[in-house]
């Protein structure tokens, strides 16, 4: 009987994680870089929250932050003014408030 109830206790106590962030599409104009995302937001408790470019080896570039869920707006479109890129391949990456950074990564095209 304990058993059972903490196995039930258990489901009901373990985090609900959603998909990460999806990129559904990056653009490069001048020194603007505006990204686009698609993400299951559920309100102020789980949302898409930003998105960085970073280069090849995980330095980050530039972050833009997220100040709210987008519950009713998606995909939704964000940018970033960025100066001085350096040299090399640049990838975006999406985070979200309750699942941290993504794995995946896009590349960014210039």
């Amino acid at each position: 009987m304990l058993t059972r109830s903490l196995i039930a206790l258990c489901c009901f106590a373990a985090p609900a994680f959603a998909d990460p962030p999806e990129i559904v599409g990056v653009e490069m104009s001048g020194s603007r870089v505006s990204v686009t995302l698609a993400h299951p937001d559920t309100g102020w408790d789980h949302y898409a929250d930003g998105w960085r470019i970073e280069t090849e080896d995980g330095t980050v570039i530039g972050t833009r932050e997220l100040l709210h869920p987008h519950v009713e707006e998606q995909p939704f479109t964000c940018s970033l003014n960025v100066s001085a890129l350096p040299d090399g391949p640049l990838f975006v990456r999406a985070k979200c408030l309750v699942d941290g950074w993504a794995d995946t990564r896009v590349v960014l095209r210039r």
